[in-house]
């Protein structure tokens, strides 16, 4: 019996290596390791995600639409998201 496919995400998936000067979630592991934060990729991810979740939320609000906790997520996770907030900061 073959494995089931996992997910297959519609817009691709984020990294934070392909905006300027970012780091890749490995790169942003060790760093924090470094410093004294056990961390590896996976939990750099997520603990990035769970953060862009918090902003998501805040958007939605603002825009008076109602999101469920996997569509807060969806929205976290997806690189067209992370780039419009990455411009944002980037331009201030």
């Amino acid at each position: 019996m073959p494995m089931p496919k996992g997910h297959k995400s519609t817009h691709g998936y984020s990294t934070t290596s392909v905006f300027q000067g970012g780091l890749g979630y490995r790169e942003i592991a060790e760093a924090m390791t470094a410093q004294g934060q056990k961390m590896n990729h996976s939990t750099a991810r997520h603990v990035l995600v769970q953060a862009l979740d918090k902003i998501a939320k805040g958007v939605c609000e603002a825009y008076g639409r109602e999101a469920t906790n996997e569509d807060l997520r969806r929205i976290a996770a997806d690189p067209r998201f992370q780039e419009g907030i990455y411009d944002m900061l980037r331009d201030k």
